[in-house]
């Protein structure tokens, strides 16, 4: 009888190669890997804390967590996936042990309905920002500031679907919240990020 076949592994040779020096303690391969991963990681981290000092405090941690796990590695996915989903949840667990402040609501920015089930304020078309990368600069910049003035809550989610692209289990899994909690919770943040794009990416809008 034939035996199953082996899973599916994103690992390149050259990855496998890279995995193999870093279970066997090479320095060289850890300062490689920290070279090669560490600035992305780094962002990642930004984009979810915000803070600088904390970010790289979240991305060392990911580090020390990645190389003391580095056994449980399958190649099923690529390292760079691997780190990435570690580094995240180093900036969860950050991102908790911070002082909690009271957040504001976000019902002012979600649509209301009439009595007949109709938008009360019809959406507006958006203009077209990509006909040249200032634009294109511009407007990344403004999604980037609309997000971080999301409550928290509503921020995470955000980021870990639409920007970090976890999936929603995964995402509501790294929050402590059930799946369905999640898309609630993604739809609000999709609705009020829209709410505060809108007056500057509709048709006639300013820039």
């Amino acid at each position: 009888m034939s035996s199953l076949p082996a899973p599916a592994s994103d690992e390149s040779p050259a990855e496998a190669a890279l995995v193999a020096r870093l279970r066997a303690g090479e320095e060289a391969a850890f300062a490689e890997l920290v070279k090669a991963q560490g600035g992305r990681l780094l962002a990642v981290a930004q984009r979810m804390l915000r803070n600088e000092e904390d970010a790289r405090d979240a991305v060392q941690d990911a580090f020390l967590s990645a190389f003391r796990a580095l056994d449980r590695f399958d190649g099923a996915a690529r390292l760079s996936t691997w780190l990435h989903r570690i580094v995240v949840n180093a900036a969860l667990m950050k991102l908790r042990t911070r002082r909690r402040k009271p957040e504001s609501s976000i019902e002012e920015l979600l649509p209301t309905f009439l009595e007949d089930g109709h938008a009360a304020q019809p959406s507006v078309p958006w203009r077209d920002a990509s006909e040249g990368e200032l634009d294109r600069r511009e407007t990344r910049e403004l999604v980037r500031r609309s997000i971080d003035a999301l409550p928290e809550t509503y921020r995470t989610i955000l980021l870990l679907r639409d920007v970090e692209e976890l999936d929603t289990g995964e995402a509501a899994r790294l929050l402590g919240v059930t799946t369905n909690a999640a898309k609630t919770r993604l739809h609000r943040a999709r609705q009020a990020l829209r709410a505060l794009l809108d007056p500057h990416l509709r048709e006639g809008g300013a820039p």
